[in-house]
């Protein structure tokens, strides 16, 4: 199994008091599966993708990367994770503006010191960036941004790819391209795939749905 969440609870403090985004939640994701995470804005979607992707912390229960406890981890931890065992993809593109689309692409996957500059040529002729590789993020369009912003996540060859509205700043069609090469890709590298959506159609084309009602699993 390549992801085993167990019993998760996550509340936040508010001005009105305590609020428990996530309430006992349970999930399993296989090498190779694609799951859809959906549910009403408020329902906790984003915050299980960020406790699964170390970028929070649950306060209760176990999230299993590979058989690796992510909350036992410390922040250095948690970030080396990240840089190579889980990809993530945000609806914000989150590009460096001063490098040019080459080395945003390879940014990660030489953090992670798994830089592969063939599968980067491959990522941008795949993703139709070959074109684009001397230009610089500003000079995108958006749709080009968020292809660029899946293949940095895909160059180290993350085993579980964690994906956050990735098509939620794109039109129908473009949506509907970009998915359809992160699907390719990540069928191709055999990782699993996790994305939040609120679209029913992106939600189709996945292996399997889960959907959140007020923190837990409806």
């Amino acid at each position: 199994m390549l992801l085993t969440v167990q019993d998760i609870h996550k509340t936040y403090q508010t001005a009105d008091g305590p609020f428990e985004v996530l309430r006992g939640i349970d999930l399993t994701l296989q090498a190779g599966e694609t799951l859809a995470l959906t549910g009403e804005s408020g329902s906790g979607k984003s915050t299980l993708l960020h406790l699964i992707g170390g970028l929070d912390t649950p306060d209760r229960g176990q999230i299993m990367v590979q058989e690796r406890d992510i909350a036992a981890l410390d922040d250095s931890g948690r970030a080396a994770l990240r840089r190579g065992t889980v990809g993530v993809v945000f609806q914000q593109f989150n590009l460096i503006p001063s490098l040019r689309v080459a080395d945003n692409i390879a940014f990660q996957a030489r953090l992670a010191g798994q830089h592969d500059p063939e599968w980067d040529a491959t990522l941008a002729a795949r993703m139709g960036l070959t074109p684009q590789l001397n230009k610089y993020p500003e000079q995108l369009s958006g749709g080009q941004q968020q292809r660029v912003a899946i293949a940095r996540t895909l160059a180290p060859r993350p085993r579980l790819v964690l994906a956050d509205e990735p098509t939620g700043n794109l039109d129908e069609a473009t949506a509907a391209v970009v998915l359809d090469l992160m699907l390719e890709l990540v069928a191709e590298t055999k990782a699993g795939l996790l994305m939040v959506t609120h679209s029913d159609a992106l939600a189709g084309r996945m292996s399997r749905r889960l959907h959140l009602r007020s923190g837990q699993v409806a």
